[in-house]
């Protein structure tokens, strides 16, 4: 059954789905539901360039996220991606589990980068937690990263390796390298 091109969902600052015309999605700036791998493997692919001489040369691949692997992912978590005249421009994605939820995935094309569109993702996926703490696992060396949630109110863990261990299905060399940073969301 043909059910015509995938029209992405738009959400209002607040998580409300905005209405759409005649099907067609609104040609306005904004944060929809991304379902389109291909769409977010370019996001994650430009994104994921900065990476590139900063965190261990063991753990940087290039492409950074195999098609495979970002299909995997797009099972388990849920994908938001911020757009301009529908071109998507940055994706961050949640996954509950266990008893916490992670932000997983967070990229901006690089050419975007910088202009607030990452605080904007954030600010929209903190409004769908519905866990006790929202957790970030990043590189230590991704200083930017580590700034960029801690302006908005993450703390770093002290203990990340239990967390990484937890909650996070990781090699052991990954745990060595990476960080935790952690909101409470919910008292």
């Amino acid at each position: 059954m043909d059910t015509g091109p995938y029209v992405p969902k738009i959400f209002d600052k607040d998580g409300n789905q905005l209405p759409q015309e005649n099907g067609d999605a609104i040609k306005d700036e904004g944060i929809f539901e991304v379902k389109d791998p291909d769409e977010i493997y370019a996001v994650v692919d430009d994104g994921s360039k900065r990476y590139k001489g900063v965190i261990p040369e063991d753990r940087y691949h290039d492409p950074y996220m195999p098609m495979d692997e970002l299909v995997g992912e797009m099972k388990r978590m849920r994908f938001y991606g911020y757009r301009k005249d529908l071109k998507l421009i940055g994706i961050m994605a949640k996954e509950p589990i266990k008893d916490v939820t992670l932000m997983r995935h967070a990229y901006v094309l690089t050419e975007h980068q910088g202009k607030g569109i990452g605080s904007k993702l954030l600010a929209f996926v903190e409004k769908q937690i519905d866990t006790e703490w929202l957790l970030i696992g990043t590189w230590k060396s991704a200083t930017w990263a580590i700034d960029f949630y801690k302006k908005h109110g993450y703390e770093l863990l002290d203990n990340k390796d239990d967390l990484l261990r937890k909650y996070w299905d990781i090699p052991e060399r990954q745990v060595e390298t990476s960080c935790v940073l952690g909101k409470k969301m919910r008292p």
